[in-house]
């Protein structure tokens, strides 16, 4: 199982930018999504838990802004970052769990200045 994950990039504050994650030997289908986020000097924090079935949790300070989706029959995990703010820069990780290990993707960084 590999990740790629991509979309990265500088902003200003209010702008959105949609993060992709490519997986290959499983699907988002039947494979959780998970993103990540670790601001610089910081620890890694869980943003998204996205089931293959059922309802998505986001943590309290992305709520209302970010949005998790699929396409490319599962292949290919997206996540919608709108309203940005100078504290969701961060390098921001995609992984998912198969046959019960941890995969994770690259980092791919956002910037928000404000």
């Amino acid at each position: 199982v590999q990740l790629q994950a991509s979309g990265g990039g500088s902003v200003q504050a209010g702008a959105s930018l949609r993060l992709s994650c490519v997986v290959s030997g499983t699907r988002f289908s039947y494979s959780p999504m998970y993103w990540y986020r670790q601001p610089p000097g910081e620890s890694r924090e869980l943003v998204v838990a996205s089931p293959p079935t059922g309802s998505t949790d986001y943590a309290d300070s992305v709520q209302g802004r970010f949005t998790v989706s699929k396409g490319n029959g599962g292949k290919t995990g997206f996540l919608q970052m709108n309203s940005l703010k100078a504290e969701d820069s961060a390098t921001y990780y995609c992984k998912t769990t198969w046959r019960g290990s941890d995969f994770w993707g690259q980092g791919t960084l956002v910037t928000v200045s404000s």
